[in-house]
């Protein structure tokens, strides 16, 4: 893989439908019998939140292989500011393609896009072991809480990276999920109907 294997572009309207194939490829079984990404993506594009220049694929010989997508959100901090902040996905990669340093071209890409843009940091849910590679840390190491976490849970999953050095010194709080990741399962199953039937397998390390 080198840089002209590949070019990273705004998605467009007409990507919509073959963009949410590519996430429900990637996703599904993941983390779930089946899987709702989907339709995460489909509905966050109407959320005000939704950053529309960080909605970004990933494209291969005119075939559409990643995306990503970001959405603002905030800190509740401790001292009572209300700190901006990004949060990132769902990212995803053509199931083909994992593990080939596609997704960490495109992160990379990405972030680099934000932090011009003049964000500050990004928080989210993901694992260390990939995500650490573009620099991502556990979000407690910044002193960020994870919304309605109980004390003392594993937070292991929640991440942080600041973009603009130094954007979190001296803040401590509660990062918020943008109400718009929360679906409902009867609705992702209405939108599932209108993709090629899939077989939903529980497997092991799923964690729903």
């Amino acid at each position: 893989m080198n840089a002209n294997d590949y070019t990273i572009r705004p998605e467009r309207t007409e990507d919509y439908r073959a963009v949410e194939n590519l996430v429900r490829e990637s996703f599904w079984n993941v983390y779930r019998p089946g899987c709702s990404e989907h339709y995460v993506i489909h509905v966050l594009r109407d959320d005000p939140a939704f950053v529309k220049e960080l909605d970004l694929v990933m494209e291969q010989d005119g075939r559409l292989i990643g995306q990503n997508m970001f959405m603002r959100t905030v800190i509740d901090a401790d001292d009572g500011r209300t700190i901006p902040v990004l949060t990132m996905g769902p990212i995803g990669i053509t199931p083909e393609l994992k593990r080939k340093g596609y997704g960490k071209k495109l992160l990379d890409y990405c972030l680099e896009k934000a932090a011009a843009m003049g964000f500050g940091a990004v928080l989210f849910e993901g694992n260390i072991g990939f995500y650490g590679q573009c620099g991502f840390t556990y979000a407690r190491t910044f002193g960020i809480r994870y919304h309605e976490l109980p004390e003392g849970a594993d937070d292991s999953f929640f991440l942080c990276k600041e973009l603009i050095p130094g954007y979190l010194d001296g803040i401590t709080g509660v990062y918020q999920t943008p109400r718009g990741y929360y679906v409902d399962d009867a609705d992702v199953e209405t939108f599932d109907r209108a993709f090629p039937p899939k077989e939903k397998l529980r497997l092991p390390g799923q964690i729903f």
